[in-house]
């Protein structure tokens, strides 16, 4: 990446969001502004945003290194921020107030915080860790810039949030993003450089006991209004701006949610992060057997330092293959090495790593808990190997879309739409039964979709709940939102805002960005 530049400083609601949403907006960020007023009793002097992501394709695999296709969308967090002369602040700490928009739900806080160190108690589940978590990680930064001795100011900061928690939105990414943004503006840097909030982000997250590979905050940062964004992570952290070619008929992403709630810093232990060292310990355990060494994998930027893209650049090294070659390689050597359906036991995977199972389990369990006896090491590698795949493939039909569009007589783009669409289809199918991370309500609403005009669907963000995503004809909408109602959502017994909420159809959205607050408007 050419340098992606700095955080785009807006001068209205216009450099930040879609026409369509506008209207929708600027109540909103009014609202923010007159509650901030009430709350502190001043107007506050910015407001950072970042928003909630929904990934197109690559699902779970960021996190062993693999490239990924999400897409930016109008759901975001916002914070307004006053940066405050705290003369009763002790000469030890500065002084945080935290508050949210929705104050029966997310009781506001004030913390005195010693300036060597931001505690964060990731064993308690408690709203404004994020924002603690994104603070820890900007002070790191802003201290490497300004020295170690750099102290931070004292803050007033009112949260709103619209990103669902739990819905596979990626709500997390967008408040430590959004967090992290905040400190540094508010801390003088008014040119906050996109890449290193991104990387800064994906660390802080980690701070509240989430195994986060990085897609969610690439895309929460770095995205560009009408265009998904092509994340890759190594050698380095790279984005690529890739929009759709026109089709007949147009094509419409739908975001639907399931009402399974899915929290990741909950179920970690035996879901997200259980997966995270299933794939490293399947990375070792091919390393192991395959290029029969003791030796360890070089370390890398996966969140336990070995990924199962680092064993294939490893595996690779002097190939002259094509990397959908390696990868279609790759998944039949997982098929031969790894044999074992049930999984294998923490003796096994020890024996082969030449370890003990005490060894064992601090290298690879005990940065994140996890619960298990058998760890699915040849399913999971194989969904990571197929999905890395598929996402190659779903951009060679975006960069190369002619021979596709040329398949079909007049205008029609049937033959394209329906490629791309295939794909996803075939990523829910691994994700339900290889990496089982799906879950009976999302293989409904994407069974209704498909019967109803979609192209693909499947889940999308961390699984076990969450949302749904669909590439849907834009004249098949109604009907597929219609079908949802009849067979899903009419049980269920939402409220109102609840079905206001349950389907999005969405845009390509803008990323990250700062409002300096002026005058009385926003627009």
């Amino acid at each position: 990446m050419a340098g992606p530049g700095p955080v785009p400083v807006a001068k209205s609601l216009k450099d930040i969001y879609t026409d369509d949403a506008i209207a929708t907006q600027t109540g909103r960020w009014e609202t923010l502004l007159k509650q901030f007023k009430a709350n502190y009793g001043h107007s506050p002097d910015f407001v950072s945003r970042s928003p909630g992501r929904v990934n197109i394709i690559g699902e779970h695999i960021d996190y062993s290194l693999y490239s990924v296709l999400p897409m930016a969308i109008t759901a975001d967090v916002i914070l307004a921020v006053k940066v405050v002369e705290d003369t009763a602040a002790s000469s030890n700490s500065y002084k945080i107030k935290v508050s949210n928009v929705q104050a029966s739900k997310f009781p506001s806080h004030e913390f005195d915080i010693p300036y060597d160190t931001v505690d964060i108690d990731a064993t308690v589940h408690e709203w404004t860790n994020y924002f603690k978590s994104g603070l820890r990680g900007a002070l790191e930064l802003l201290r490497k810039k300004r020295g170690a001795g750099y102290k931070p100011v004292s803050m007033e900061i009112l949260m709103d949030g619209t990103v669902p928690a739990g819905g596979g939105l990626s709500s997390s990414a967008a408040f430590v993003s959004a967090s992290a943004l905040a400190v540094m503006y508010a801390n003088g840097e008014k040119a906050v450089d996109k890449t290193e909030l991104t990387e800064l982000a994906i660390v802080s997250e980690r701070a509240v006991g989430v195994n986060s590979g990085g897609m969610d905050q690439s895309a929460s940062v770095l995205s560009l209004r009408g265009s998904a964004l092509f994340v890759s992570f190594v050698p380095a952290l790279t984005a690529k701006a890739v929009s759709f070619p026109k089709t007949s008929p147009e094509l419409s992403f739908v975001i639907a949610q399931s009402f399974v709630t899915s929290d990741k810093h909950v179920t970690g232990p035996v879901c997200y992060n259980l997966r995270v060292v299933e794939c490293s310990l399947a990375a070792a355990y091919l390393h192991a057997v395959l290029d029969k060494t003791s030796a360890p994998l070089p370390a890398d930027s996966g969140p336990l330092g070995i990924s199962l893209h680092g064993f294939h650049d490893v595996h690779f090294k002097f190939s002259d293959k094509t990397i959908e070659e390696q990868l279609t390689e790759l998944i039949k050597l997982t098929e031969l090495t790894l044999t074992k359906e049930e999984g294998y036991t923490r003796e096994e995977i020890a024996q082969v790593l030449s370890c003990s199972v005490e060894e064992l389990n601090k290298r690879f369990t005990s940065t994140f808990p996890v619960r298990a006896e058998h760890f699915k090491l040849r399913q999971r590698a194989l969904h990571v190997y197929s999905e890395a795949l598929r996402v190659l493939q779903f951009m060679s039909i975006l960069e190369n879309p002619s021979s596709h569009l040329d398949a079909d007589s007049g205008t029609s783009t049937e033959t394209f739409n329906k490629k791309l669409g295939d794909l996803m289809n075939t990523t829910q199918d691994s994700c339900r039964e290889l990496y089982e991370c799906s879950c009976p309500e999302i293989d409904q609403l994407c069974d209704i979709a498909r019967k109803a005009g979609s192209y693909g669907s499947r889940l999308t963000g961390a699984g076990w709940g969450g949302c749904s995503v669909h590439l849907v004809p834009a004249d098949k909408v109604e009907a597929v939102k219609a079908a949802w109602e009849k067979e899903y959502y009419g049980k269920m017994g939402l409220s109102g805002e609840q079905k206001e909420a349950a389907v999005v159809v969405s845009k390509p959205g803008s990323g990250s960005a700062v409002l300096v607050v002026g005058g009385e408007g926003v627009v």
